[in-house]
């Protein structure tokens, strides 16, 4: 069988171009969608992240900021500086990157965005009416993954799907966004037992469980559609995914490639619910 790529670069670059004719529209209407990303400390993944969205704003012209402030600055502080953010009208999406030092509260910070400005759709208020199946922001990761598999003609419809990870990030939204298009869902973690087993059965197979090339072939039901969520770094420091890709290529129809699968598509995800947010207004 030959394995396709489920290329989210290219669909990315797609979808962008179309935000970049919206956001010239709305500048004609004297609106320019603007951005602010709040960094704390210096993670190094968190820094490649947020130059990776500061560049891609820029692309399609959406008006981006990056506000670095130290490790040590006090959670008080940092819930100051979203507040003046919350007033200010020129800014429409606030994200604070992930992870945050032990010492703040990550969700304080989460909540004391207003919620109409949440783009990541983190906010208890937007994630509150994802559930209840209103219209709201969504979580940018499972968002893309959707999209993706939209672009590609995936059905979904009946289909058996297995979510490795349940974190409120990736893993839970990511089953109810393919509930809502009518597969069964099951969410497997690190203590699933019989993890194999059940990955044999899975139609749709999402990996974002953290740990390098743990999904190999035999994991993989002939013909299954396999969705790599993992950013990790080899022994050598190569970035690689959850997936032994190599070794489920000639089993499944459809895999994302580390890099340049699911993490251009979260991006753009981004961006569009930023470009949204002016649109609706």
């Amino acid at each position: 069988m030959e394995t396709k790529i489920l290329d989210g670069k290219k669909l990315a670059q797609q979808m962008q171009a179309d935000m970049k004719n919206r956001v010239d529209r709305l500048r004609e209407q004297g609106k320019i969608p603007g951005l602010t990303v709040i960094l704390v400390g210096e993670d190094k993944a968190s820094q490649v992240y947020v130059r990776n969205k500061e560049k891609q704003a820029n692309t399609v012209g959406i008006k981006s900021e990056v506000i670095r402030l130290p490790e040590s600055i006090g959670e008080q502080e940092l819930l100051d500086q979203i507040e003046l953010l919350n007033r200010d009208e020129t800014v429409h999406g606030i994200l604070v990157q992930l992870p945050l030092p032990k010492h703040i509260d990550e969700q304080k910070v989460l909540r004391t965005i207003h919620y109409s400005k949440d783009v990541d759709g983190f906010h208890p208020m937007n994630m509150g009416n994802f559930l209840l199946g209103n219209v709201s922001t969504l979580p940018c990761t499972p968002y893309g993954i959707m999209k993706l598999l939209e672009a590609y003609n995936i059905s979904i419809e009946g289909k058996n799907a297995l979510i490795i990870g349940r974190s409120n990030i990736v893993g839970k939204p990511m089953a109810l966004m393919l509930m809502q298009k009518n597969a069964t869902i099951t969410i497997a973690h690190s203590r699933t037992e019989n993890l194999k087993e059940l990955a044999q059965q899975a139609d749709i197979l999402v990996a974002a469980i953290g740990r390098g090339h743990m999904i190999t072939g035999e994991f993989i039901k002939p013909g299954a559609v396999v969705v790599d969520v993992g950013m990790n770094r080899s022994a050598e420091g190569k970035l690689i995914g959850d997936v032994d890709t190599d070794s489920v290529k000639g089993i499944a129809s459809f895999v994302t490639p580390v890099p340049g699968g699911v993490g251009p598509m979260t991006i753009t995800m981004l961006l569009d619910q930023t470009i949204n947010k002016v649109e609706t207004d």
